[in-house]
């Protein structure tokens, strides 16, 4: 998993570099699989209930599950969600970010700061005696506190031996509640967060959500470990 996690980080840090108006997200999808692909791995994405690509690729108001076209181009001020995973020797990985695009709105900005700070603040919780909920409430905790709001019909998730694993891990709940977490445990964190209310809805092509209001939405994800010395972050 280890390895899976580091493909997965590599992959997204070259992606980053390439992020700039202009850019086809389907060039973004064929940096991404080229290059997990020749580190002798799969793209987890790709195929995964028909999902058509290897890199979730989610602008602006659009949460999650975005799918990379050649039509579809980066422009300057937007925001841009990167969301992928790697299947390395039979174990997975999964890894997110917000990337700005140029030069974006003091409001993009908080939102991709605090996001990021709450994908760090449940993974501060990821020690063994912790409860489950401890992660997801610190997640809620650092987005409302900001004035953002949690996305609520999507969670993170166990992961190892595939892709989407249990426990579910929400991104909002209540501390002390949930399984016990446990030595050896490996869960992908992600908080979803969008910059008016967490209501979602997908669009006609079955796959892209989008907040319901039309405001801006971030995402963060790292595939973390819970071992007795706290939190390993498989994917940094």
């Amino acid at each position: 998993m280890a390895q899976a996690g580091k493909i997965a980080a590599e992959t997204l840090k070259i992606l980053e570099k390439n992020i700039r108006p202009g850019v086809k997200t389907s060039y973004l999808n064929e940096l991404t699989e080229r290059y997990i692909l020749t580190h002798k791995a799969r793209p987890a994405f790709k195929g995964y209930r028909g999902f058509p690509a290897g890199l979730c690729i989610s602008i602006n108001d659009e949460v999650v599950h975005g799918i990379p076209t050649a039509k579809r181009v980066l422009a300057e001020g937007d925001i841009v969600s990167l969301d992928l995973g790697v299947e390395y020797q039979g174990f997975f990985s999964d890894v997110a970010a917000t990337f700005p695009v140029g030069r974006v709105s003091p409001l993009a900005q908080k939102l991709i700061k605090v996001t990021r700070e709450a994908l760090y603040a449940g993974i501060a919780q990821c020690q063994p005696g912790n409860y489950l909920f401890d992660i997801s409430a610190a997640i809620q905790n650092r987005v409302e506190s900001n004035g953002f709001s949690v996305v609520r019909q999507l969670v993170g998730h166990g992961i190892g031996r595939q892709l989407h694993e249990d426990p579910q891990v929400p991104n909002y709940g209540e501390a002390g509640k949930g399984p016990l977490l446990e030595e050896g445990m490996t869960l992908a964190i992600e908080p979803m967060v969008n910059a008016g209310d967490y209501q979602v809805e997908v669009l006609s092509d079955g796959w892209t959500v989008v907040t319901a209001d039309g405001s801006l939405s971030a995402h963060f994800e790292h595939t973390v470990a819970v071992t007795k010395n706290g939190p390993l972050i498989l994917t940094k």
